[in-house]
C-alpha cells in the first residue's frame, strides 16, 4: 500500500508539474511582446515653418530636387539640403524623386552649373539632425528626414512636413520609404 501511495504521489506530482509548466509557459509566452521586425521608415519632406507650401506633387519635388525650380510661390529662393552620399535616405530621394543614381545626379548638377541651367547645388549635411537644424534656420530650405516605427523621429515641431501628392508620411499610400537597414 505504501508503495502504491508513493507511486501515486509521484504520478500526481508529475501531472501537476507538467500542468504548471504548461500553464506557466502559456502565460509567459502570451504576455511577451511579439518580436519586432525592423520596418521601413517613411521619409518626410520638410520645409521651414514660415513656408506656406502644404503639398507638393512628385513632379514638383523632382524639379526642386534637380534644381530646375529656384523659387517658392511666395518668391523666396529655394535652398535644397540633402544627406551625404551613401546614406539610405539619400538613395531613396535619388531613386524615387529624382529618378537617378548618384553618378547621374552629380553629372546633372555639374552640367547644370556649367551651362547655367542650375544656379545652386544642394547643400550636403551628414546627419538628419543637421538637416533639421538647417531647414529650421533657412526660411527657403527644403530637405528630408527619416521617421519610422522603431526609431526616434528626427522630425519635430521646428520644421514642417509637406504632403506629397496629398499624402503625409503617416498615410497609407505615401510614396517615400527607406528600407530597413540590415544588421
Amino acid at each position: 500500500m505504501r508503495r502504491l501511495a508513493g507511486l501515486l504521489f509521484i504520478l500526481v506530482s508529475a501531472v501537476f508539474s507538467i500542468a504548471a509548466l504548461s500553464l506557466g509557459f502559456a502565460l509567459n509566452s502570451s504576455s511577451l511582446p511579439e518580436p519586432q521586425i525592423a520596418s521601413e521608415q517613411s521619409l518626410a519632406v520638410v520645409v521651414n515653418l514660415s513656408n506656406p507650401v502644404q503639398n507638393l506633387s512628385m513632379p514638383e519635388l523632382r524639379r526642386i530636387f534637380l534644381g530646375e525650380r529656384s523659387h517658392w510661390p511666395n518668391g523666396r529662393r529655394i535652398t535644397l539640403v540633402m544627406m551625404e552620399p551613401g546614406q539610405p535616405e539619400r538613395a531613396v530621394v535619388l531613386r524615387d524623386i529624382c529618378q537617378m543614381n548618384e553618378t547621374d545626379f552629380n553629372n546633372h548638377f555639374l552640367h547644370g552649373v556649367f551651362t547655367g541651367e542650375v544656379l545652386v547645388s544642394p547643400k550636403t549635411l551628414a546627419t538628419p539632425v543637421g538637416v533639421r537644424k538647417f531647414v529650421f534656420n533657412v526660411p527657403g530650405a527644403i530637405g528630408y528626414l527619416p521617421i519610422g516605427y522603431l526609431r526616434v523621429s528626427d522630425l519635430d515641431s521646428s520644421v514642417k512636413a509637406v504632403r506629397v501628392d496629398e499624402r503625409g508620411p503617416e498615410d497609407k499610400g505615401y510614396k517615400l520609404h527607406v528600407p530597413p537597414r540590415s544588421k
